[in-house]
């Protein structure tokens, strides 16, 4: 573990730093999903859909729309880049903290299968 403690941790580091500053300057357009969900349909200057048939009509909000953490910003903060970037932040914090801990409990789990029979004697000779 020490040999990757440096690399993780780096790792870790420019992550937090990317979730933190660059989400800030992403850009508010609609991305290729939402344009490919439009198409047949007629949308006015402020993105309401007025004639037409497409998928896009279908659209709902997501059950979390009221959440904490929605629409990458945090709610209750007046300021938008700053709650774009905590919530990158606490984004990358959960998803390191549970993918080391599930790495942790592979690991952990298979660790005794790797090393039994080494060492005492009770290994069957190689065919």
């Amino acid at each position: 573990m020490r040999r990757y403690g440096w690399f993780l941790a780096a790792g870790l580091v420019v992550c937090l730093a990317l979730a933190g500053v660059v989400s800030v300057f992403a850009s508010s357009s609609p991305d290729g999903l939402e344009h490919a969900a439009l198409q047949g349909c007629t949308v006015d200057e402020d993105g309401e859909i007025v004639g037409g048939t497409c998928m896009a009509q279908a659209e709902r909000d997501h059950d979390l729309a009221d959440s904490v953490f929605a629409d990458y910003g945090v709610r209750g903060l007046d300021n938008e880049a700053l709650g774009t970037g905590l919530a990158g932040l606490v984004g990358v914090l959960i998803t390191f903290a549970v993918g080391g801990g599930l790495f942790w409990l592979v690991r952990r789990r298979s660790s005794p299968a790797v090393g039994a029979g080494r060492g005492d004697g009770d290994a069957a000779p190689p065919a």
